[in-house]
């Protein structure tokens, strides 16, 4: 293992209810053993990305009700590629070597895993997405 695949595997947060053994499928134990914590590992940059999100489409978001903005949260992940893609490359950039020749086996799927994770942590972090009041 190169020295930033090593590097990279230790700055990971270890999750101890993300299981890993050989009755999941293969997608289950990548999203388990690389996917939610390189998400956990990536949960500042994620939200600052949707602080920005919702600069660039006029704060709309601040205006909405709770169940609206889980909505909109959801809908921006799902719809809006150029910001899709960026979320999933602020994740792939993380993958060891290893993990990314795996990713490239099942992507497709893989990455359903991955922004359903995404939108869950966004989601879980919607306090932290209140709007900034200047002093």
């Amino acid at each position: 293992m190169n020295s930033r695949d090593a590097q990279l595997l230790q700055l990971r947060p270890e999750i101890l209810s993300a299981r890993v053994d050989d009755t999941m499928s293969a997608d289950e134990q990548f999203q388990n053993g690389t996917l939610r914590p390189v998400v956990k590992l990536q949960n500042d940059l994620l939200v600052e990305a949707f602080r920005n999100y919702i600069k660039k489409h006029k704060n709309v978001f601040y205006t909405l009700n709770i169940d609206r903005r889980m909505e909109y949260i959801a809908n921006a992940i799902q719809k809006d590629i150029k910001f899709r893609n960026s979320l999933k490359g602020m994740v792939i950039g993380q993958f060891t070597v290893e993990e990314y020749q795996t990713y490239i086996q099942n992507s497709s799927a893989l990455n359903k895993r991955m922004m359903n994770l995404v939108k869950q942590r966004i989601q879980s972090n919607i306090q932290l997405l209140e709007e900034e009041v200047s002093v």
